[in-house]
């Protein structure tokens, strides 16, 4: 027997199991692949490698052949959006679980400067706490992943990610086994940025073609790391590869479109989406919309333009914890997406922009609001002088 990727499979080569797939496809059974296109059937269906059985591999199909080709069994379709805790009673269970990263970040920030290879178990635990409040209620630490302190971008960015991911993986229809992986390498993507010198990681200001040179490096250190630490597979791969290109511009390896897998590419896209709307104490973070318009510029070239659709779809145009003003000038946050008219989600509210002041807070959920207050955009803070983080802490936490 041999496993081979899927787009090395041919007409003439029986097909023995599928051993890597996106989705639960179950081949109804073993046998040959008589056409091309019940190769793009297989491809179409999301199979990524399959075992073949080369003894049995025929030139050509005669046609007094009997064999049936390979047929599969489409999975059963589940509800992303399905949850089975509000979020007021997932906020806490997601919170203490975004506390636990930061302070497994730092320990394994202190264990990499002090020589120490780290410990993944407590990273795969982690990702496993991450994607069983994900499938409770992924609003929950959605909203978390939005109140981003200034200071403590390194810890939370890889958090974020890794948060970010697993609702991404979820929606894909993803297998927990599988989105474990991703959440995990996600978590420990940026790993590597430990052995960059602070002064170019932390600089305010564009750095120099030198400088961008050494920063190029954290992901080769990170792939380092993580294999040293006895990890491998599609984990080890986000942190080697997340800032590849498909056009082959991205680094530090040069890899293209054949050589960057779907989960590489759902990587790059969470990872750049993160970056820009992170606060930082040099720039403020970017709307989640203008975001969106960056990686779209960025299609087909950099980013996997079907995936970025699909990313955008599962969390939303304007995604849970984002700041948002209403027709009524009323400010808000987005607290509950709405899948089926996503410019219509429940927003929070508890400011008016028109008079300046706070006030009491109050839930609209814009699908049935007799009101007939809409969202008129995405805010920032600093548009009002408004203290998101202190809020949050007030009134959306248990």
């Amino acid at each position: 027997m041999k496993i081979i990727p899927i787009a090395q499979l041919i007409p003439g080569m029986f097909v023995q199991s599928v051993t890597k797939q996106t989705g639960k496809i179950k081949i109804k059974n073993q046998g040959w692949v008589k056409t091309q296109a019940g190769v793009q059937q297989l491809i179409k269906a999301g199979i990524l490698e399959i075992e073949i059985d080369p003894d049995k591999t025929i030139v050509a199909q005669s046609p007094a052949t009997t064999t049936d080709d390979v047929k599969i069994v489409p999975p059963k379709q589940r509800d992303p959006w399905q949850t089975t805790h509000s979020v007021e009673q997932e906020m806490d269970k997601a919170l203490k679980l975004y506390t636990e990263a930061k302070q497994l970040q730092t320990k394994a920030f202190t264990d990499i400067k002090a020589g120490n290879s780290i410990d993944i178990t407590p990273f795969k635990e982690l990702a496993s706490g991450f994607i069983d409040s994900v499938f409770r209620n992924q609003d929950a630490l959605a909203c978390i992943t939005r109140m981003r302190e200034k200071d403590a971008y390194l810890l939370e960015h890889s958090i974020n990610v890794s948060i970010l991911i697993s609702i991404f993986a979820k929606h894909l229809g993803f297998e927990r086994a599988l989105i474990e992986e991703l959440a995990t390498g996600a978590l420990l993507h940026d790993i590597g940025k430990i052995q960059i010198p602070d002064n170019i990681l932390n600089k305010p200001g564009k750095l120099t073609d030198d400088e961008y040179k050494v920063i190029q490096d954290h992901a080769r250190f990170s792939k380092e790391i993580l294999e040293k630490s006895g990890l491998k597979g599609i984990a080890v791969d986000i942190a080697g590869f997340h800032h590849e290109r498909l056009d082959g511009t991205g680094y530090p390896f040069g890899k293209n479109a054949t050589e960057i897998s779907q989960y590489v590419r759902m990587a790059s896209i969470v990872d750049v989406y993160d970056a820009l709307t992170a606060e930082r104490v040099y720039k403020a973070g970017m709307e989640p919309i203008k975001a969106f318009k960056i990686l779209k510029d960025g299609c087909p070239d950099s980013f996997d333009g079907e995936l970025l659709t699909k990313f955008i779809q599962c969390i939303g145009v304007h995604p849970v914890g984002t700041l948002v003003k209403l027709s009524s000038q009323k400010v808000g946050l987005v607290t509950k997406s709405n899948p089926s008219s996503p410019l219509k989600p429940v927003v929070k509210t508890f400011y008016n922009a028109k008079h300046a002041h706070y006030t009491e807070v109050s839930d609209i959920d814009l699908a049935h609001n007799r009101t007939q207050d809409s969202l008129e955009a995405a805010v920032k803070p600093t548009d009002f002088n408004i203290d998101l983080i202190r809020f949050f802490k007030n009134s959306i936490l248990p």
